[in-house]
């Protein structure tokens, strides 16, 4: 039973590991979400824009990294700005840029590309194409770009709010031979901490979250979530934990890798509330659960991007849901579904947030920081 302010981790992994009765975890769990976020619930109305699928890493589960020749490719300048207009006409607020890792450490192609561009990496083009779509639209760039240097990451902040990538798991193990991030040179853990830790030194809002499924133990994902509690409290710029279920894709080695069933997810979803407390931005993707309502009673409080534009081109299999379904399912909740940018509320202070973007921020927010997005059916402000 869960009778003190601390998470604890033996106990933590003793109910992933089905040990032990959860329901005093989901109690907490919910007490937690109730204390930080009250009944509202957020979400990012969003534009994926795939800027490259070449990646130099290989990971076993992936589906969007593509070689020369088989899809990989850049978008160039005026496919990345209409992709961004077209957003920008259905009311959407976020760019998400995603895209592989450092691919000109690999492929000649990509080398071709940027030099065609004016460009030496990947990185360098991230920045060119969302100082042109903060320039030229309403949209705000959030950069996805993978392994960041603090001087790569301090670049980009004059065009991007906020940034991310994920931890996926603090475990060293899962990069060894017959694992998932064998011969993937940037799912290093280390190197992934170097990078979540360096956002913070340079006062970016900063989304991370754990990959659940692809063959971690109980006690790595435990570990997981602490590291980034750790990261957290060391930087005070995790602004958004996502926690993710893997979803097996026919066209990846992992195609018959069996998915976390909903029921366990449930107790990973509330173990991380627990791990990383009341404030917290907790979300789970909507996309990849048929009942993803059932995950407000584990302790979220978002649902991450969603798009009325473009795919999921990371899980292309599993659409997103309509925003007045979303609206509809939260609200029968017992929740308050409230639109938001691609920076929460309690990271748009000027220490946050880079002077250029401080008064484009400023119009597109109310008084709450919530953003002024078309309201959706059934979401009573």
């Amino acid at each position: 039973m869960i009778t003190h302010d601390a998470p604890d981790r033996d106990l933590a992994v003793a109910y992933l590991d089905g040990r032990i009765d959860a329901a005093p975890l989901f109690r907490e769990a919910r007490r937690l979400r109730r204390e930080g976020h009250g009944d509202v619930v957020t979400y990012s109305r969003k534009v994926f824009i795939p800027l490259t699928t070449l990646c130099r890493d290989v990971c076993t589960y992936c589906s969007f990294a593509k070689p020369p020749g088989a899809g990989g490719m850049y978008l160039e300048p005026d496919e990345v700005l209409a992709i961004a207009r077209v957003g920008d006409e259905r009311s959407c607020t976020e760019a998400l840029f995603t895209l592989g890792d450092r691919p000109e450490a690999r492929w000649p192609q990509a080398r071709e590309f940027l030099a065609r561009h004016g460009h030496e990496t990947t990185l360098q083009y991230v920045g060119e194409m969302s100082r042109l779509v903060a320039e030229e639209t309403g949209l705000f760039p959030h950069a996805n770009p993978g392994v960041m240097s603090r001087e790569e990451i301090r670049r980009l902040r004059p065009s991007n709010v906020s940034m991310g990538m994920m931890l996926e798991n603090i475990s060293p193990r899962l990069t060894e031979p017959g694992m998932p991030h064998h011969g993937s040179p940037d799912k290093e853990p280390s190197v992934r901490v170097e990078t979540i830790t360096a956002a913070g030194s340079e006062r970016v809002p900063f989304t991370t979250g754990v990959l659940v499924g692809i063959g971690e133990t109980s006690a790595e994902i435990v570990d997981s979530l602490f590291a980034i509690a750790d990261m957290h409290c060391a930087g005070g710029h995790v602004q958004e934990v996502i926690v993710q279920n893997f979803r097996a894709k026919a066209d990846t080695r992992m195609r018959g890798h069996a998915e976390p069933i909903p029921a366990w997810f449930a107790r990973v979803v509330a173990v991380a509330r627990w791990i990383l407390g009341a404030e917290m931005n907790l979300q789970v993707p909507p996309n990849l659960t048929e009942r993803f309502e059932s995950y407000l009673d584990a302790g979220i409080n978002d649902w991450g991007g969603v798009s009325p534009v473009t795919i999921d081109f990371v899980n292309p299999e599993a659409p997103w849901p309509h925003l007045d379904e979303l609206a509809g399912r939260t609200t029968a909740a017992g929740y308050r579904l409230l639109p938001r940018l691609p920076v929460y509320p309690g990271y748009m202070g000027d220490e946050w947030i880079d002077p250029g973007l401080r008064k484009k921020l400023a119009n597109a927010v109310d008084t709450d920081g919530f953003a002024l997005a078309p309201q959706l059916e059934g979401t009573p402000r």
